[in-house]
């Protein structure tokens, strides 16, 4: 066996020790498959074997689910040439059902099997520890067990969605399954979902010891004739009836009617607690097949869990460059950015110097820092480690303190010349070989770096507010920044376990850029005369986290005046005026500021729930004939498209990994397109050209194709699958 080390004791128990070789964590594979089918085999025959514990012989945890790359061969047809075809719903039935047969043959085969977990247990491993008839897990804050298929677009496949139900009751075992959720020992001992916790690192002696005190124990409960489910099932069962007749329209409300997975979930649970139990499994790999036929799901993964990975991993990292972790941070700026950066820094463990211009600035940015970290007590944080992170930030508005900081991040006001001063004080402390990054969301970097004397050594580094959340921060490169300053900010975005993404300068870079179309296109709707009510609720339904208008009060709709009227400075004759220009500037004349003063395009009333201002069909009214709430979709969806498309053809983007993962984690585009890059290749680029130009057509050239989609659409190429390749384009 090449993932299973195989070894029986003197009690007759087989002790079945997962390790995947060339993975840091286990995951489920081909061999592994054939290498569990022949390890049940042998236990279901050999009379000396009583029966087995499965474990881990890897340090990392317990087991992942399935390995996506395998899962992703086993959606390739095989049968044509164009790399995108897929295979039938039933093809991929006969594939998937391999490992419900699997877990079947194991929880059958009349011995008792006990898992033994330390260590993470997610999807196919929990799957896998659901089969076992004992679960005993070794007692960690960082142990995490549960079902989070649903984040990345597919459902349990491996019996779980059937089993867990069985065991703690549709209702509860639907809100874990529908969320991702995940179980800690303590709160899945309770729900009955692990049978013991034990001290971290006696969990194989303790289901050693259940086994060899347990010989019969060798059915599942569901195997045993008059078994019920925890809480009651079926169709005659009310309380059954009234979980799923409220399940469905919350989950089509919560997914906007977006997502296959939650609704496959949902009927194969439905369907699967009034069948047998082997009826049952096979119900949930029909509808798993139906998802996993769709392209939604292959996008997903491959957009949230793939390439996020490659990305985290330093898939962008310059190779011939040594690690080089930053041990004390000079962050220039205790705001709210700047103060988050701090937070995140001193709990990776780096010293942190929070300068800023007036010291009680300076320590309110700490303040911010203990807030947020008292915050995580009980959370893995206890007071004593609070104390010493804490402890780690040192407040200061002496430049001269920034001495011995290898890294700088400056979040200073959004302003050219404010900036330039503070790195010029900055250099003559710690000279101009020290790495420099800037924090700003819209400024050119190359122009920022004119004013540090090595500007190889200067960088964007962009983040999301709050940061404590916001998983995403993008890496600028100004025109001469090098290779050092690029290793330099990745492996600080990797020591502060967030996600990067690597692009080249231009204003607004990828993220602000494109994501500001979204909010510039739901103004000009309100300037053309639609009800702000319809453009908000097309937003929504499109997958965004909420409607432009609403977005646009929260950044400030003066912010978004300040930075255009900066950039017409800027840029003079060559500023392309947008049809929300004038728009958001009424709006700031009229004192509708945003969310700050209580007004924009809603109204905030003290103590009460905000809505739409009254006041904005006054400024703007209202058109007689008002357009569906697709055509609103349309727009908003391929206003975003279009100009994603631009920062590729420009160059502003390298990848459409990096397009993908930017727009999902960096302004939450509908994360069940898999990104604009791929929602575009599963459409169509031909499509998408056509749509353009019928939008081009009645809106204007901002939703004109670029001669990149055009080419691409007339070859036949898609950004994943660039013919000819993207240098002829």
């Amino acid at each position: 066996m090449q993932t299973i080390a195989f070894a029986t004791d003197a009690d007759g128990i087989a002790t079945l020790s997962i390790d995947v070789p060339g993975q840091s964590m286990n995951v489920i594979g081909p061999d592994f498959l054939a290498d569990l089918d022949a390890a049940i085999t042998r236990i279901a025959s050999e009379e000396g074997i009583k029966g087995a514990v499965i474990a881990s012989g890897k340090d990392s945890g317990f087991m992942a689910g399935m390995d996506l790359k395998y899962f992703g061969s086993m959606l390739a047809s095989g049968s044509g040439t164009s790399g995108d075809e897929r295979p039938a719903p039933a093809a991929i039935f006969d594939k998937v059902f391999v490992l419900n047969q699997l877990f079947r043959r194991l929880e059958t085969c009349g011995k008792p099997i006990a898992c033994a977990i330390e260590g993470t247990c997610v999807g196919g491993g929990f799957e896998l520890a659901l089969a076992c008839h004992r679960r005993v897990v070794g007692d960690s804050p960082k142990t995490q067990l549960g079902l989070p298929e649903i984040l990345i677009g597919l459902f349990p496949g491996g019996g779980g969605s059937q089993r867990l139900p069985r065991i703690m009751g549709v209702q509860a075992s639907l809100m874990y399954m529908l969320q991702g959720k995940l179980f800690r020992p303590a709160e899945a001992a309770m729900l009955k979902v692990v049978d013991e916790v034990v001290p971290q690192g006696t969990a194989v002696d303790a289901a050693k010891a259940w086994v060899k005190a347990n010989p019969s124990a060798a059915t599942q409960p569901w195997d045993v004739k008059g078994f019920k489910f925890p809480g009651g099932a079926g169709q005659f069962n009310p309380a059954f009836v009234q979980t799923m007749v409220g399940a469905m329209p919350m989950t089509l409300k919560q997914t906007q009617r977006n997502m296959n997975a939650p609704v496959a979930l949902l009927s194969a649970v439905y369907e699967g607690a009034s069948l047998p139990f082997d009826r049952a499994i096979r119900v949930e790999s029909k509808y798993f097949a139906k998802v996993a036929a769709d392209p939604q799901a292959s996008n997903m993964i491959r957009s949230l869990f793939v390439n996020k990975q490659a990305a985290e991993r330093g898939a962008r990292r310059p190779k011939d460059q040594p690690k080089a972790p930053t041990t004390k941070l000079a962050m220039l700026g205790a705001g709210m950015m700047g103060a988050g950066i701090a937070t995140v820094a001193a709990q990776a463990g780096m010293e942190v110097v929070l300068f800023d211009r007036d010291l009680a600035y300076a320590e309110k940015g700490k303040a911010h820092v203990e807030e947020q970290l008292k915050k995580r007590i009980g959370k893995g944080m206890t007071p004593e480690k609070m104390a010493e992170t804490l402890a780690r930030v040192t407040p200061t508005t002496d430049y001269a303190a920034l001495a011995g900081a290898d890294f700088v991040i400056e979040a200073v006001f959004e302003d050219v010349a404010i900036k330039a001063e503070v790195t010029r004080q900055v250099e003559a402390v710690l000279g101009a070989d020290t790495i420099f990054g800037s924090n700003t969301s819209t400024l050119p970097i190359t122009k920022l770096a004119q004013a540090w004397s090595k500007p190889e050594n200067f960088i964007g580094i962009h983040f999301f507010s709050p940061v404590e959340k916001m998983p995403l921060v993008e890496i600028i490169l100004g025109r001469q920044t090098g290779p050092a300053a690029i290793a330099k900010a990745l492996d600080f975005v990797a020591q502060i376990k967030k996600t990067p993404i690597v692009v080249h300068d231009s204003r607004g870079f990828y993220t602000s850029r494109s994501f500001g179309t979204y909010v510039q296109e739901g103004a000009e709707m309100v300037g053309e005369g639609i009800n702000p009510a319809l453009i908000e609720n097309a937003g929504k339904q499109l997958g965004m986290p909420t409607g432009p208008l609403a977005v646009a009060d929260e950044v400030s709709i003066e912010l978004g005046v300040k930075i255009m009227t900066a950039a017409k400075k800027e840029l003079g004759d060559a500023y392309v005026p947008q049809g929300s220009d004038d728009i958001m500037v009424k709006m700031v004349e009229a004192g509708r500021l945003g969310r700050k003063n209580g007004k924009g395009w809603y109204d905030y009333p003290e103590g009460g729930k905000k809505h739409l201002s009254p006041v904005i069909g006054e400024m703007f009214p209202r058109a007689a004939v008002q357009p569906d709430v697709e055509a609103v979709k349309e727009r908003l969806l391929y206003r975003q498209l279009i100009e994603c498309a631009r920062c590729f053809e420009e160059g502003v983007l390298e990848t459409p990994e990096d397009g993908d993962i930017g727009a999902i984690f960096g302004w939450g585009f509908a994360p069940y397109t898999g990104g604009p890059f791929s929602h575009m290749d599963t459409v169509g680029i031909a499509q998408v050209v056509a749509v353009l130009d019928r939008l081009a057509a009645a809106h204007g050239e901002r939703f004109a194709p670029t001669k990149q989609l055009r080419e691409m659409a007339a070859s036949g190429a898609t950004f994943y699958r660039p013919v000819p390749s993207r240098a002829a384009a």
